[in-house]
């Protein structure tokens, strides 16, 4: 064999060691390519491993709504500030489901079920409709504002309401007389004792103030009886119906306060509140309405001595939350008519007529 033979036949070999070894590389790099594919996929988050931030948000606005009796009052009256807005921790649900959704996060899905579940079971009744035509009385209360710069127009608007009943809170000495002149041609009979009133078309009796502690301490005890009822914010009425007598309440508790050093001050609303509960506590009468600006909702647990004697009548016929506050955009409903012994037929907010509350009505039946 000559050189060139040689050259030509180690060449071959050449190629064909550099082509077994191409591709053993070859080979070599898909493995090392599938296994660390393998590993990616391994280590990725599968749907219930996704958003466990998400889901454990969830279930603690879950527990919240449905522990919020347990949340402390002590702490800047923490508890009843949440109890105040507590349908509104709802909105939290859509954006927590668009955010598990986002994210494919089985687990963040299936923990949003309890604060579904929790909001429906405490405000699910509320979005129906539970009115019904009739009523054998109607009755309506506003807190009519000390600022309101129209009382006439007020009185106006709430003679067109056809109430049979209308309490009016936080009359002040200067509008009382143009509520007084708007209302009487509808109204025959009214008391007004200090801040609060009651206008009727059926006859009153045993009228009389209703002491809710709002002056307490060395301070109140050296007010006089007639300076105490020039602030006096409940009273207590016997209306004469074709079925019989009904006691009717009237009451403007104490306002709450937001603040750096207290946080939610109740202090004087809650006070009124247990006095308040008390005296409905020692009424007689088997049928009972309350009408007033209770300055908090009856989720509140400041309220529980009145709501475990009376009824709203917004959860019963109502329909909706029934917001009152502020007019202009209302996200609270804390001004109230509470019943006993009678059966509330519908409930409804009247517009607005100038103050910074609206005035909340209802029909009801023996």
């Amino acid at each position: 064999m000559d050189t060139a033979q040689v050259g030509t036949a180690e060449t071959g070999q050449g190629d064909t060691d550099r082509r077994d070894t191409d591709r053993r590389d070859t080979s070599s790099g898909i493995w090392r390519t599938r296994i660390r594919r393998a590993i990616l996929i391994g280590s990725r988050p599968g749907p219930w491993k996704r958003g466990l931030v998400l889901a454990a948000l969830a279930l603690l606005l879950g527990l919240l709504m449905l522990l919020h009796a347990k949340i402390p009052n002590g702490i800047g009256g923490l508890g009843s500030l949440v109890e105040t807005f507590l349908p509104w921790f709802g909105l939290l649900i859509p954006a927590l489901l668009a955010g598990a959704l986002w994210r494919r996060s089985a687990s963040a899905v299936v923990a949003l079920l309890l604060p579904v579940v929790v909001w429906l079971n405490l405000f699910g009744g509320l979005l129906s409709d539970k009115s019904h035509p009739g009523g054998d009385l109607t009755v309506v209360s506003h807190n009519v504002s000390a600022e309101n710069s129209d009382p006439v127009g007020a009185a106006r608007d709430l003679v067109a309401s056809g109430a049979d009943v209308l309490a009016l809170e936080e009359l002040t000495p200067q509008a009382r007389g143009a509520y007084e002149k708007g209302l009487a041609k509808a109204y025959p009979h009214h008391t007004v004792q200090g801040t609060v009133g009651l206008w009727s078309k059926r006859p009153l009796s045993n009228t009389q103030p209703v002491d809710i502690k709002q002056d307490v301490g060395p301070l109140g005890e050296t007010k006089s009886v007639e300076s105490k009822m020039a602030d006096n914010r409940a009273l207590r009425t016997t209306v004469a119906t074709d079925q019989g007598p009904l006691a009717v309440y009237v009451a403007h508790l104490g306002s709450v306060r937001v603040n750096s050093r207290a946080g939610f001050w109740t202090d004087s609303r809650d006070r009124n509140a247990q006095a308040l509960g008390e005296a409905l506590a020692a009424e007689s009468n088997e049928r009972v309405v309350l009408l007033g600006d209770l300055n908090g909702t009856t989720d509140d647990r400041a309220f529980a001595g009145i709501t475990s004697q009376l009824h709203s009548v917004q959860d019963a016929a109502g329909d909706g939350f029934g917001f009152t506050w502020p007019a202009k955009f209302p996200v609270a409903r804390i001004d109230q008519i509470l019943v006993r012994g009678v059966e509330p037929t519908s409930a409804w907010v009247l517009p607005a007529t100038g103050s910074d509350h609206l005035p909340v009505a209802a029909a009801i039946s023996w």
